[in-house]
């Protein structure tokens, strides 16, 4: 586990709300001090009540992400583990789901689908870099993506795109910062995400859903690595899903 001696882990977990929210609960029931970064206030009272630290902060902005490692340093005396579990796509999303076809599509859409997610790996792993070398010491960075990161599909191509972008970035990040003891991991979720709380997704069978609890203990997993079994790539896909090798 990558933590001083004597001193309680420390993790800051970007999008709190749903997977966010699984992973904020595990590392609490697992002894850790923890902060939840959202934008929303409800989401961020569910931090709050969940035992966890609230921060306000945007993730697809590096000033705001390195403000909020800095923020939750101060609180509990070091960052040992850092996660993005957000959902960051932006602009219209009003089009069919993953952008459509490519002669269909347009920039928006292209903004949306395959620069937001893009924008936000990049965001939260140079700021969470530099941020975790100057602190010195071990650290681990672990960046969520879906399985569109592993292979395009016909009418989600931007969707695709976006996705390999995050796994470029993350593969890059992890290459350049071993050498300084740094763990970087992409858990790729290659599955829809079941609610934490709530009705299940319409139309789609529960065994075909991927639990965000059991996600949540593979970054727990990831966290608690030593330097000599570090994984890079880890892919979760659900038995009832359609498994692509």
């Amino acid at each position: 586990m990558s933590q001083a001696a004597g001193r309680r882990p420390s993790a800051i977990v970007f999008g709190a709300r749903n997977l966010g929210r699984a992973v904020i609960e595990a590392l609490i029931a697992e002894g850790w001090w923890v902060t939840g970064v959202a934008r929303s206030q409800a989401t961020l009272d569910g931090v709050a009540a969940a035992g966890a630290l609230p921060l306000q902060a945007d993730v697809t902005d590096p000033a705001s992400v390195y403000a909020a490692l800095d923020d939750a340093a101060a609180a509990h005396g070091a960052v040992d583990l850092a996660v993005n579990a957000t959902s960051a796509y932006g602009g219209d999303r009003s089009g069919p789901f993953g952008g459509g076809p490519i002669a269909e599509a347009d920039l928006g859409g292209f903004d949306s689908w395959a620069a937001a997610p893009a924008r936000s790996a990049f965001s939260f792993l140079s700021a969470s870099a530099r941020f975790v070398v100057a602190q010195g010491g071990p650290a681990t960075l672990v960046q969520v993506t879906g399985g569109s990161a592993r292979r395009a599909m016909a009418g989600r191509g931007l969707w695709s795109a976006g996705a390999f972008g995050v796994r470029a970035i993350t593969n890059a990040a992890a290459l350049e910062l071993r050498p300084v003891g740094i763990h970087v991991a992409l858990l790729i979720v290659d599955a829809g995400i079941q609610p934490l709380t709530g009705p299940a997704r319409p139309g789609i069978s529960s065994e075909a859903l991927a639990d965000p609890r059991r996600i949540a203990d593979a970054v727990l997993f990831l966290a608690n690595q030593g330097a000599r079994s570090a994984t890079h790539e880890l892919q979760l896909t659900p038995l009832g899903e359609t498994w692509t090798p």
